[in-house]
């Protein structure tokens, strides 16, 4: 099973939103990283048919989607960022109805709810109206919708954004247990989310794939250039203005640095183990820096 991206491009007028994404993609979870605006939800919903691209092609086991037309959105799963609910509805109703209008029969949507909603952990409230729900049921049950159909290529929009750490950590042990032998798409801004459960790390900025690493090797670029030191509050403002800080804390009447840079920054500086975030502010500190400036 593969998902080929072919030079992808999506632009608006005179904004590249995509600019040329090539990727080949097998079964495995994928964190698709970036800042806000790179690109990632046009990317995500060109790979789900909502956005035509302006070019290059997108193919599913050697076959384009207009080629494969119903068969590929039958395999297909996608949670987008703001998913629309039916207040109204109980989850049983809303995931019966989804059930339908993806193609399900009868007798399978009701299998399908039936289980789906007990794997979200959402069995006991089933019979609830959506509009009663926490963020987290919604967002549980959005990720039960996508599954309904059992896709092969499961598209996850920012799931875990607006939800509180225990939430976010029951929501990455759903992706883990839905992943098992699909391609799953997991976009978001949220380095943790993705830490500890993406194969491969696909980062986006302005448009272009900066890298497509395997997890385990992504943060070899980095290291030997973060790291930590205690340093006065004073010198702490110095080193903040002048160096890319990925993390302050204070203890003890001192404050540790966790800085990105290609030297020691000072005497007493230790080299630290670089992590997924130290990659992404690395990559993108200075920007939302320069962006928040204006």
């Amino acid at each position: 099973m593969e998902l080929q991206l072919q030079n992808l491009r999506k632009q608006y007028g005179k904004k590249c939103a995509v600019n040329n994404v090539s990727a080949d993609l097998v079964p495995g979870i994928y964190g698709l990283l970036g800042a806000n605006g790179a690109g990632k939800t046009t990317l995500m919903r060109m790979i789900c048919g909502i956005l035509k691209p302006t070019s290059g092609s997108i193919r599913f086991n050697g076959k384009t989607m207009e080629q494969l037309g119903e068969k590929y959105y039958a395999r297909l799963g996608y949670m987008p960022q703001d998913f629309g609910f039916y207040p109204e509805f109980t989850a049983r109703e809303f995931m019966l109805y989804m059930a339908a209008v993806k193609g399900l029969g009868i007798r399978r949507a009701k299998k399908r709810t039936e289980a789906l909603l007990e794997m979200v952990n959402l069995s006991d409230a089933a019979d609830k109206k959506i509009k009663t729900y926490s963020g987290g049921m919604k967002q549980r049950l959005g990720i039960a919708q996508a599954e309904l159909n059992s896709p092969s290529i499961l598209i996850l929009d920012e799931p875990t954004a607006g939800l509180d750490p225990k939430e976010r950590v029951r929501f990455r042990n759903l992706i883990s247990d839905f992943a098992r032998e699909k391609i799953v798409i997991l976009s978001t801004h949220i380095v943790s989310d993705v830490s500890s459960i993406a194969d491969t790390i696909l980062m986006m900025k302005q448009g272009s794939f900066l890298l497509q690493e395997p997890m385990s090797t992504v943060t070899d670029s980095i290291k030997g250039k973060v790291w930590e030191f205690f340093v006065d509050e004073r010198a702490a403002e110095k080193y903040c203005r002048e160096f890319s800080v990925v993390n302050l804390r204070h203890e003890n009447g001192m404050v540790r640095l966790r800085v990105i840079e290609k030297t020691a920054p000072r005497k007493n500086a230790k080299m630290a183990e670089p992590g997924l975030e130290d990659l992404f502010m690395f990559h993108f500190g200075e920007e939302d820096q320069k962006q928040e400036e204006k």
